[in-house]
């Protein structure tokens, strides 16, 4: 089985995509074997209000139900943004989404900002993930328009330490975290704390070129199929599971990849 917890429908601005429809992602899934995949709305890292991306979302997939058995739908909520509270209970208890994605780069607040401390709490209160991204796309190829990891006139993208606080602040919520790029090295305080946290890494990011090391590092729990489709081709992610040596994983462990981690993280 496959399950790929990195997917998305809609549309980035700086860059035409394909494959960016409900439509066309149901086939890929089912030209290279796909059988779930977690889907959010680009457009709503764009839009000034998100939950319109989340009503598109919602009704792409209800338009058909063959999107409904296949598809796992996360919202994007902005907790800056007046009324997110109201948002974030439509979209989990009359939508019926599995998850949220947050995107303090694109968004304009701090990863410690009360509102997204509140708002990580509010979704591990309803025993949903909640899921950040290293990065949408490499910043050496962005476009010049797209300032959210520009600061101080300098371009910085993510590393796992922008992350941790939020996940040491809220220790006992479920995390994933997308497109791995740039690993740092890490303190055995740090080590500790992802490895004691209900949290996946997608095979997504450039950082995971060898994915042997990383499921040494952190665990063969950890990490989870990710395509990061349409951004992204859609086989790297898979291909980093299955070049796996015998004496790195064995079948066991790329099933845990290919979609035991993700049936334990969704609760599937």
């Amino acid at each position: 089985m496959l399950i790929d917890i990195n997917a998305y429908v809609g549309n980035w601005p700086f860059q035409q995509l394909k494959y960016n429809t409900c439509d066309a992602l149901y086939a890929r899934m089912n030209k290279f074997g796909v059988d779930l995949s977690v889907i959010s709305n680009l457009n709503g890292i764009f839009y000034k209000n998100t939950q319109s991306s989340n009503e598109e979302l919602f009704e792409q997939i209800q338009s058909n139900r063959k999107f409904k058995d296949r598809f796992i739908p996360y919202a994007v909520i902005n907790p800056i943004y007046a009324g997110w509270q109201d948002d974030l209970e439509i979209c989990i208890k009359t939508y019926g989404f599995k998850g949220v994605r947050l995107y303090p780069s694109y968004h304009d607040y701090e990863i410690l900002d009360p509102a997204c401390i509140e708002l990580v709490k509010r979704v591990r209160d309803y025993g949903l993930p909640v899921v950040f991204n290293f990065r949408m796309e490499d910043t050496r190829q962005r476009s010049w328009m797209d300032t959210a990891y520009v600061k101080n006139n300098v371009i910085r993208e993510w590393n796992l330490k922008n992350i941790l606080p939020i996940v040491n602040a809220v220790p006992d919520a479920k995390y994933i975290i997308l497109n791995f790029a740039n690993a740092v090295k890490l303190d055995a305080e740090e080590l500790s704390l992802i490895k004691k946290t209900n949290l996946l890494f997608d095979t997504s990011g450039r950082a995971i070129t060898n994915m042997a090391d990383f499921l040494k590092q952190f665990g063969e729990d950890k990490f989870a199929f990710g395509t990061h489709s349409p951004i992204l081709d859609y086989l790297t992610g898979l291909l980093r599971i299955e070049s796996l040596l015998p004496i790195e994983a064995d079948e066991n462990t790329k099933e845990l990849l290919r979609s035991g981690n993700a049936k334990r993280m969704l609760g599937l």
